[in-house]
């Protein structure tokens, strides 16, 4: 059994020949391990799916998940110069911009030029019905598309139409895994759109103080993630993964996230439905109290199950709850991980997470969030030859 089929079963709720092995990687992850320069791996597609499948080969991950959308064929004209400085690569744009890039760390867009345009939308300014020219908002399109700007797409609201070299990447990843690895999509829940226009601060405020408009706005970015996700079930992705990391105790009560993040998760769910492949939810930090609304979006498993300090999640408690109806996937303390110096406290982590999520399938082993950075490798590679011993049904 290849590890496209692994996933497969396993999201379906049903037993594979082993419990499968997936970890989503911190960008800085492939910076450090892979001998590909960073701005290639941040700015090209080709980089970018060539670290996946290294990485992927290297830790014999079933699956890959492409987080990073295709990027503009042509960006790496736009520079101008690239230095290896102490702190990681400073990229210098010809139009005087400047992106630092650190060793381990996701990429800084710096607008040295005009700094006004770091500032967020003013939610009391916008119209949900005249989104067309939100990418005059830097901040927003490298927040979350992580690129100065998209190339050939002036309207970004609701972004219906999307840029074909969004879908590079995975054009490549495929050819690259020759139909042998699940491979994965993600697309930013609206809840994420939101805050990334409006800014993080300012956006909570309005939960409170504009609750028509942000409805509204988050109805239009539910079309702009409907959007992203069909195109990537129509490129052949094996699962979306919808990526509602903000989505957590730490930013929103249970009430908040019934009114302002369900109602908008659940269409992109139903979309991505009607393409017959699965669709899943990552939700960083304490969402012990929150997984049953998770479950109302119509989402098909849950990602991330962050355990104690970063969340509150015991992997028995899910697996005895949703997990009876949801494929689960993570729960590996992310912390622990990187502070481990020894084989034995890795593995002894892994068998407990094995032996409670094992049982009847519809068990992913991961970590809870990304990979850190600087996690040695060696710890990593542990995982699968743990999974093929004790992790067989």
């Amino acid at each position: 059994m290849n590890g496209r089929e692994r996933i497969g079963l396993a999201m379906q709720h049903k037993e594979p020949d082993r419990v499968p092995v997936m970890c989503q990687l911190a960008l800085g992850h492939y910076f450090l391990n892979t001998g590909i320069a960073p701005h290639e791996i941040w700015f090209t597609s080709e980089g970018f799916a060539e670290a996946l499948v290294m990485m992927q080969k290297r830790y014999q991950f079933d699956g890959i998940l492409i987080n990073l959308p295709g990027r503009p064929r042509n960006v790496l004209s736009e520079i101008k110069k690239v230095e290896r400085i102490k702190k990681g690569e400073l990229v210098t744009w010809r139009n005087g911009h400047v992106t630092i890039i650190p060793w381990d760390d996701n990429g800084q867009y710096v607008y040295s030029a005009r700094p006004e345009l770091q500032q967020r939308a003013d939610l009391t300014m916008l119209d949900p019905d005249h989104l067309e020219m939100i990418n005059q908002y830097p901040g927003y399109v490298w927040g979350t598309y992580h690129i100065p700007w998209l190339a050939d797409k002036n309207d970004l609201g609701p972004m219906n139409e999307v840029p074909d070299y969004f879908l590079d990447t995975i054009d490549l990843v495929r050819a690259k895994t020759n139909g042998e690895i699940s491979v994965h999509g993600e697309v930013f829940s609206p809840f994420t759109h939101y805050l990334e226009l409006i800014g993080y601060q300012n956006a909570i405020i309005g939960l409170v103080k504009n609750k028509e408009k942000v409805k509204a706005l988050l109805e239009r970015f539910a079309d702009a993630s409907i959007a992203w996700a069909v195109a990537q079930a129509k490129r052949g992705v094996d699962a979306v993964l919808i990526s509602s990391a903000f989505a957590g105790g730490g930013f929103m009560s249970p009430k908040m996230y019934a009114e302002y993040v369900l109602p908008y998760e659940r269409r992109v769910v139903d979309a991505v439905k009607e393409f017959s492949i699965p669709v899943y939810t990552h939700t960083c930090g304490k969402i012990g109290d929150r997984l049953e609304l998770m479950e109302q979006t119509g989402t098909m498993g849950i990602d991330t199950l962050d355990p104690h300090p970063l969340g509150n999640v015991a992997l028995v408690d899910a697996k005895n709850g949703v997990g009876k109806r949801l494929f689960l996937k993570g729960n590996m303390n992310s912390v622990s991980i990187l502070e481990y110096t020894t084989k034995a406290e890795v593995v002894a982590e892994a068998t407990e997470r094995i032996q409670i999520g094992m049982p009847g399938g519809g068990y992913i082993l991961s970590s809870a969030c990304s990979i850190a950075p600087r996690v040695e490798p060696w710890k990593i590679e542990l995982l699968t030859p743990l999974a093929k011993e004790i992790g067989c049904y």
